[in-house]
């Protein structure tokens, strides 16, 4: 594996420990990082009308390995606006409608600049969404599903999140998000 992509993934996992599992974002994380399931796919250089395509050989990826759980697919070199992130997104997640995976895999969005909609850009809520690099991870809906029957209250996680983010500040998540994109 090239030192650049090992570099970005290792940023990727400690952003995951650090920030997604750290603040407790998302309560389901921990179990696939223990297990090794998650894979990790760095698309650099590729054209950007490519990019969709490389997301849709992922999924089939997750139809055929049943040892991967969830697939982050990161984008280091593309989407530095948010609106063109948010665009590719939305083309993609009709691409995967029709390709019939609808109620099989949910992509989730993250992104460095992620705003939510109405939100203020310096909102620490937002950096529940930011991550190190633009990056969709795809879940397999049934194993979420699984996970948030045994998980009370699942529907209040995203307010939950929002609240403590707000909590700590923009300062505190600001510092986080940065000792996250560390290299060792």
């Amino acid at each position: 594996m090239p030192e650049t992509e090992q570099k970005i993934i290792q940023q990727t996992k400690q952003w995951v420990q650090q920030v997604v599992i750290g603040c407790g974002f998302c309560p389901f994380a921990n179990k696939v990082v223990l297990d090794n399931s998650i894979h990790y796919v760095v698309v650099e250089g590729a054209a950007l009308h490519l990019h969709s395509g490389i997301v849709l050989d992922e999924l089939k990826r997750l139809d055929n390995d049943s040892s991967i759980e969830t697939t982050l697919v990161i984008f280091p070199d593309a989407y530095e606006h948010f609106s063109a992130y948010l665009n590719f997104l939305k083309q993609t997640e009709k691409q995967s409608l029709r390709k019939g995976y609808e109620g099989i895999y949910q992509i989730a969005s993250f992104h460095p600049l992620y705003v939510f909609a109405g939100a203020d850009e310096d909102d620490a809520a937002n950096y529940t969404n930011r991550s190190p690099y633009p990056m969709l991870h795809l879940l397999r809906e049934e194993s979420l599903s699984k996970a948030i029957s045994f998980y009370p209250n699942a529907e209040a996680i995203p307010e939950r999140n929002i609240q403590f983010a707000q909590q700590k500040g923009l300062e505190y998540m600001q510092e986080l998000w940065k000792k996250s994109k560390q290299y060792p």
